[in-house]
């Protein structure tokens, strides 16, 4: 899948934080990094989303159907 490439800014202890992870190798590079943690919270967001309408279901009616 083509890369964008795209600016941010970010609170400087969390850039640490990420570079420390660079620095073990956790990650390739930052924009590794940031990408992974944008892709997780965003499946977090799906998942959360999916529980809330899940949660307005009426189970008697789901079941008649």
């Amino acid at each position: 899948m083509p890369k964008a490439k795209i600016a941010i800014s970010m609170d400087e202890k969390v850039l640490e934080r990420v570079d420390g992870l660079v620095r073990k190798r956790i990650f390739n590079n930052r924009s590794q990094a940031i990408e992974d943690a944008v892709v997780d919270k965003l499946g977090r967001l799906d998942r959360i989303r999916l529980a809330h309408e899940c949660a307005k279901l009426d189970p008697a009616r789901e079941k008649e159907l």
